[in-house]
């Protein structure tokens, strides 16, 4: 499969005192067609990565080429072969929702029609609405509509779905879903874990400049070595350390995270009889317990050592 981003030894070094190394060697490739989802806390560099890709922000050496071209190349048609949505999108208050659209459309030369791409983001009842009156997700549904309006090969979206409702993080998941099935490829920022499972092929954790892991979803899951989590708490939480049940069968790793500790196990069936025993046999009291299975986000936190939504 042909690669729509290449990023070789990607350095970005903004000038302090000391310098501020934000990005140090980033390696990177997105396929065509894909979803790829770019994880990582405040501070990894995964948001100069983003800008260096969109064209916003020079790097201070290393290669980037976008649909087989390079931003010195050729500018101006790589803008109109890409979409941005930005964190936030301000807009024309006095402006009404098809007379933004058209607006954006007159920047480039061919595109889609304000009809479908209301349609396609769910406006279409909105058209004639002022953008002042649009609540919180039909502002950004209309930021995406305004990021499709030239039909982009590449569409980039920096956390789309922050600060909206269950119901407008859902509408926005479908858009997405839509575009990935007309071979368009989409590279997504997120701080919400459920998100980059549910809609990215694959994604890149990155942290200090770096991509520490990357891969599909699942795949980085499996690389925690178990599919499921226990976790407990004890009446006393001192009673019990993490190193302890690491002797426990099935038990792949542990850490403690607040009062808790939590067991990354492959057979929970096995796991939970034999952490019950040796609660047991050192008198420990069990405050509570469950089980789930393993997510992204526990690949995080064990990458990392945080959680990105604390972040």
């Amino acid at each position: 499969m042909k690669a729509a981003i290449r990023c070789r030894e990607l350095r970005k070094t903004y000038a302090a005192k000391p310098p501020v190394e934000a990005l140090r060697g980033l390696e990177l490739e997105v396929r065509e067609g894909e979803c790829f989802g770019l994880l990582g806390p405040n501070g990894a560099g995964k948001t100069t990565t983003v800008e260096i890709l969109e064209g916003l922000v020079e790097p201070s050496s290393g290669e980037v080429e976008l649909l087989g071209t390079t931003w010195k190349e050729g500018e101006r048609a790589l803008r109109e072969r890409i979409g941005v949505t930005l964190q936030e999108t301000r807009f024309a208050d006095k402006l009404r929702v098809d007379e933004t659209l058209r607006l954006f459309a007159s920047f480039y030369p061919r595109g889609r029609s304000v009809d479908e791409l209301l349609a396609a983001v769910g406006l279409s009842e909105k058209r004639a609405s002022w953008v002042v009156n649009l609540s919180g997700g039909q502002r950004q549904r209309l930021a995406v509509a305004c990021a499709l309006v030239g039909d982009p090969e590449l569409l980039f979206l920096d956390e789309p779905t922050t600060g909206l409702d269950p119901q407008s993080r859902r509408q926005l998941w479908d858009i997405v879903r839509e575009l990935r099935a007309r071979g368009r490829t989409i590279v997504l920022t997120t701080h919400y874990m459920d998100e980059a499972e549910k809609l990215c092929d694959r994604v890149a954790i990155v942290d200090q400049g770096r991509i520490i892991a990357q891969g599909s979803p699942a795949e980085l899951i499996r690389s925690l070595g178990g599919d499921h989590v226990v976790e407990f708490a004890l009446e006393d939480p001192n009673q019990t350390a993490p190193e302890t049940c690491l002797t426990l069968p099935s038990v792949r790793s542990a850490r403690r995270e607040g009062d808790a500790l939590l067991l990354t196990v492959s057979e929970p069936h096995v796991a939970i009889p034999a952490l019950l025993t040796l609660l047991a046999q050192s008198g420990a009291a069990l405050a509570r317990l469950t089980t789930r299975h393993a997510s992204l986000e526990d690949v995080f936190v064990a990458l990392t050592g945080r959680h990105l939504r604390d972040e």
